[in-house]
């Protein structure tokens, strides 16, 4: 996408292509966007720039769980406070988000990456499965919560963990009543969040 604006340069066209491949912005939103920072230069523009240049700098994954954070291992997964011995799988690190904004849950976590989908040809290996195996395999883990969106392929690799999780002498469980057919965790109210993490089954 190129914008036809008069008197475009080429930063204002990186800006706004850069801009558009956001969720939820397209080729017009882009422009709204980027003719507001440049408007308001000193408020937003350079604040803005700011932000991501340090947050390019600092922030990484999560060796142990896969969120995104200053520090590796991540601030969750170093807190004493937490129960080291409930791990969340999680598809994306939005749902780790939302489930913490929700505050509903005092475990660890655990961020998939996705989920397996045969159209997309997304298997396990593409997956932070092993992972997930190994930190089970150590013996430190009593329960792994599913907490994965309620879609075909989430609940295909909610049944593929479970499957893989049996061999263990732990519990498997699955978010319960609130969370919608089709529904995502990012989406959903803190509320219908914290009900079907204390109702899990």
């Amino acid at each position: 996408m190129r914008s036809k604006g008069a008197g475009a340069a080429g930063p204002i066209e990186r800006l706004v292509d850069a801009l558009a491949r956001l969720p939820g912005l397209g080729p017009r939103s882009a422009r709204r966007a980027a003719l507001a920072l440049l408007r308001h230069r000193e408020s937003l523009l350079d604040p803005l720039a700011l932000a991501i240049e340090d947050t390019r700098r600092s922030v990484h994954a999560c060796r142990r769980c896969g969120n995104l954070d200053t520090t590796d291992p991540c601030r969750i997964c170093t807190d004493a406070t937490r129960d080291a011995g409930l791990v969340c799988v999680v598809e994306h690190v939005a749902d780790l988000w939302a489930i913490e904004r929700a505050g509903a849950w005092r475990g660890h976590y655990h961020v998939l990456g996705g989920t397996l989908s045969a159209l997309s040809q997304v298997g396990p290996e593409q997956l932070a499965v092993a992972p997930l195996l190994a930190r089970v395999a150590t013996g430190d883990v009593r329960e792994v919560v599913l907490a994965l969106n309620v879609t075909v392929d989430g609940q295909t690799t909610a049944h593929y963990l479970a499957e893989q999780l049996a061999a263990f002498p732990i519990s498997v469980t699955r978010l319960a009543q609130g969370v919608p057919l089709g529904g995502e965790l990012d989406h959903l109210d803190d509320g219908t969040l914290t009900a079907a993490l204390r109702q899990r089954r």
